[in-house]
């Protein structure tokens, strides 16, 4: 499921409201170790363009 969802936020990375969506389901079909190893990812491959985003995305993440 997280190589799925690398590959649709890659492909809706055009768009920052669409990104934010597709990030936001995401965080919903992953388990909590998914979830960590997508921020990392995240961070890593979008943080000059949506570093908001990301981290008001993540900062409503409970991890358990």
């Amino acid at each position: 499921m997280l190589e799925y969802v690398k590959t649709i936020l890659l492909k809706v990375s055009f768009d920052r409201m669409l990104f934010e969506k597709e990030l936001r389901k995401a965080l919903r079909a992953l388990v909590p170790e998914e979830v960590t190893q997508l921020k990392a990812w995240c961070y890593t491959q979008f943080a000059k363009l949506y570093r908001r985003v990301l981290k008001r995305v993540f900062a409503q993440v409970k991890m358990a």
